[in-house]
């Protein structure tokens, strides 16, 4: 049987984003055992290379075998206990699901909401924490449904204050804005592999403070995960060697490559062409009708919602997403949730963040509305 002819595509949604050929050469390098001394040997570069890229010296700082999503899960179930109390600020789909991974853990939810294309307030988000005493407090930096920045130090000083333990959503800032976990105080962080670090997806990168890990310490139940428990993971991925389970291999070869090519670029100069790049889409998009949902101040470079304007609506907008696919091999993404329908989500993230990748998509959106 003959394999199916997979089409090129330039991946302008919110996820994933085009792999470099490097690092695709990679994955396709011999596999190794997972507990190979050679193996283990790239595994200790990842994890130096995601603590510079976390701004942490968190020993557990690891990709766990699982995407996002799981990511999310293994922070919030190794902190909480059935009973706990959980801050979660909402501004968006990813924020919503931490809310049903932290019930799901048997927290009692404290939700702090705001309207989304806007960012968490601050001083609602001190209260609720105040007020409700919590284990953990949550909430999204790079919220990928709205395309919001959310700045992290004013909540991390209130979640510190009271004791509470702060977990941070990074999966679309990681690798495409500095991070300083250490500085912020954040005690578990997750990000994935498969936007700004432009590696297929399928890994978690996380890390967990001493704090974090002491709390995991002093759990009177066990973890809800045995798979996502940091206790058993940090057997392996620390200086016990002790099989947990099958590593993925070839993504962490791919993983290893990625961090590479970051480095060899500069965070400096990564988040500079981000930049550049969101604002070329923006000021081309402009002259199209297109606006953007969020303020300049909380806008992220990588992942611009744009509102759409009348042409687009009475084409309908997912048949003209359809048309920039079939006919021009682009993707872009919808709205989710309560902006589906109404808007676009467009990734410039990691390779995909060149002036080359936005004409493209400005020329051909030009030629579908006219």
């Amino acid at each position: 049987m003959s394999a199916p002819a997979i089409p090129e595509r330039l991946l302008l949604g919110p996820g994933p984003s085009n792999v470099h050929p490097r690092v695709l050469a990679a994955m396709g390098q011999p596999l190794l055992g997972h507990l190979d001394p050679a193996f283990l040997e790239i595994v200790e570069d990842v994890k130096a290379g995601l603590r510079r890229l976390f701004g942490t010296a968190n020993d557990l700082t690891l990709p766990l075998s699982t995407t996002g999503s799981g990511g999310m899960e293994a922070c919030l179930v190794n902190l909480l206990e059935p009973g706990d109390h959980a801050v979660i600020g909402v501004a968006g789909v990813f924020g919503e699901r931490m809310c049903e991974v932290a019930r799901r853990a048997g927290a009692n939810v404290h939700r702090v909401d705001a309207a989304w294309g806007t960012p968490l307030d601050e001083a609602e988000m001190a209260a609720a924490i105040a007020r409700s005493a919590p284990r953990v407090v949550a909430f999204v930096h790079a919220e990928t449904s709205t395309g919001v920045c959310q700045p992290v130090e004013a909540i991390a000083a209130a979640t510190r204050e009271a004791g509470a333990y702060l977990v941070l959503d990074c999966v679309t800032s990681l690798g495409g804005l500095p991070l300083a976990l250490d500085d912020w105080g954040v005690d578990a962080a997750y990000a994935g592999t498969q936007k700004c670090l432009s590696c297929p997806p399928g890994l978690s990168p996380a890390s967990f403070s001493a704090r974090a890990m002491e709390r995991v310490a002093a759990r009177r139940t066990p973890v809800q995960s045995w798979y996502l428990d940091v206790s058993l993971l940090a057997a392996y991925y620390g200086h016990q060697r002790v099989y947990h389970h099958t590593a993925p291999i070839s993504a962490i070869y791919g993983l290893a490559e990625g961090l590479r090519r970051v480095e060899e670029e500069g965070m400096a100069a990564r988040e500079k062409r981000h930049r550049e790049a969101a604002g070329r889409l923006l000021e081309g998009l402009a002259l199209l009708g297109f606006q953007p949902l969020v303020d300049e101040r909380f806008r992220l470079p990588q992942l611009s919602a744009v509102r759409l304007p009348p042409k687009v609506m009475e084409i309908g907008e997912a048949e003209l997403r359809r048309r920039l696919l079939d006919r021009w091999g682009i993707e872009v993404g919808g709205g989710l949730g309560a902006l589906a329908g109404t808007l676009w989500r467009i990734g410039l993230m990691g390779e995909n963040a060149r002036p080359e990748c936005v004409d493209r998509l400005l020329g051909a959106v030009r030629d579908e509305l006219d």
